[in-house]
Formats: C-alpha cells, sequence, structure tokens
C-alpha cells in the first residue's frame, strides 16, 4: 500500500479515523492524503416563509483546522503526508480526489447514526461506499488505542 486517503472535517469521528489511518499509514508505510471537503455553497436563510438563498461558499481558516491539526498528527508520528481542501458534494469529491491520486485505500468515519437516521440524514461513508470501486475502510468510535500500540490492535480491542 502507497497511497491512502483520509477524509477529515473534524468531527470525532473523522478524528478517530485520522489516528487509525495514520496508525495504518505507519505500518504500511503509506503516504497520508488529508482530505477535508467544504460546501461549494452557503445556505442563508432570507427570512420569509423558509425561502433561502445560496451564497459562494468562501474559504477560510477554520475550513483548513481539520487538514492542519491532522497533518500534525501524521508528523507527530514521522508519517509524510498532505493536505488538501476540495469543495462541493463530500462523497463525490473524496472518491473523485481518491481516483485522480491512485489511492490504495480510503478511510472514513462514521457517526453511528443508526439505519433509520442514516436513511433520513445520508451519510457520507454510506455514499463513498456506493461510489467507489477502492476498498474503503469504516472507522467507528475507536474510543481507546490498544496496550501494543497497531492500528490493527485497535480494531481487535474495540470488538
Amino acid at each position: 500500500m502507497k497511497t491512502m486517503l483520509i477524509a477529515t472535517d473534524g468531527s470525532p469521528a473523522s478524528q478517530d479515523a485520522v489516528r487509525f489511518g495514520v496508525g495504518l499509514a505507519e505500518e504500511q508505510g503509506a503516504v497520508a492524503v488529508f482530505v477535508h471537503v467544504v460546501p461549494a455553497f452557503d445556505v442563508i436563510s432570507t427570512g420569509g416563509f423558509g425561502a433561502n438563498a445560496k451564497i459562494p461558499h468562501e474559504v477560510d481558516a477554520e475550513d483548513w483546522s481539520s487538514l492542519k491539526d491532522a497533518e500534525a498528527y501524521a508528523s507527530e508520528r514521522g508519517i509524510w503526508s498532505r493536505t488538501v481542501l476540495l469543495q462541493g458534494d463530500a462523497a463525490g469529491r473524496i472518491v473523485a480526489h481518491a481516483d485522480e491520486i491512485g489511492a490504495d485505500l480510503i478511510v472514513v468515519g462514521s457517526r453511528g447514526h443508526g439505519a433509520v437516521a442514516s436513511a433520513l440524514l445520508g451519510s457520507v461513508s454510506r455514499a463513498v461506499l456506493r461510489k467507489t470501486r477502492r476498498p474503503v475502510l469504516i472507522v467507528r468510535g475507536v474510543a481507546a488505542p490498544a496496550a501494543a500500540g497497531s492500528a490493527r490492535d485497535e480494531v481487535l480491542a474495540t470488538r
């Protein structure tokens, strides 16, 4: 495995995915490519009867914060990484970028909303699974690292 795309948005679930993905990259000698997707447009209320307007999203420092945190974590572990900020549909952009860089694995976090909530709200991890032909690792609630410290041991410790 040479290249792993690790999606992050700063949520606890994506932070778990970053930690797990970096551990796996360390074991495999892979490069970690951290991706965060922001919306192309922000929806604002115009104040009347549910009417909304779309304005182009302006990228700011907050949009970069989860990527900088992930990059710092990888650097602490001695893992070479790079960051990419994309705009648009999260799942579609993650899959397209994984294809562009030839990622061997896509790592995403899952908030674990459950079947009903996911059906109603949608799920980026589920959409990535549907849209890609690449291997996908969905990290769900890795609460604490295992004593042995390997990414594989972390998964086994959560069972």
